[in-house]
């Protein structure tokens, strides 16, 4: 597919079938994460790989998507690493732009995905029960499997999104 299709084509998936994934994939998203661009290629990004149904199911206590976190194949908890960085709001934008590329290299390899923030009123319980210190702060999940739903998604207009041309 060309990389416009997979932008276009590319939707939340929120119900997985139980097939697993296999860790070759689960590797390969995490390469398209490490990919990304950032400022003084600081790399700020880290990451937690969650499989293990034990914690899936304590991490989806912790959420109001429940049901999206314990039915994932795997979880993948992303972290800002505060002594990479060096700009905080351009390494927040570097860590969204490594989170995209997970999405992104997923679905075209035929994984459903979906980024989940509404956990983040519980950062510093991820933290702890995933024993992560306190010098990477917690900043998203996104769950991954087999999709076991179709997403769907409506885009606004553009003249709704373009302030102004000069």
């Amino acid at each position: 597919m060309k990389i416009l299709d997979i932008i276009r084509s590319r939707r939340s998936v929120r119900k997985y079938t139980g097939e697993p994934v296999q860790d070759i994939t689960i590797n390969e998203i995490l390469e398209a994460a490490r990919w990304a661009p950032s400022g003084l290629n600081n790399q700020p990004w880290r990451f937690v790989v969650i499989k293990d149904d034990s914690f899936k199911k304590k991490i989806s206590e912790l959420t109001h998507y429940s049901s999206i976190v314990a039915g994932s194949n795997f979880l993948i908890a992303v972290f800002y690493n505060q002594p990479a960085g060096y700009n905080r709001d351009k390494d927040l934008m570097s860590i969204g732009a490594s989170i995209q590329n997970m999405l992104l290299y997923a679905h075209e390899a035929g994984i459903g995905s979906v980024w989940l923030g509404e956990i983040l009123k519980n950062k510093d319980k991820i933290n702890a029960l995933l024993g992560i210190d306190g010098s990477n702060e917690f900043l998203a999940i996104a769950a991954f499997g087999f999709p076991g739903e179709e997403g769907v998604s409506e885009r606004k207009k553009m003249s709704e999104l373009i302030l102004k041309v000069i």
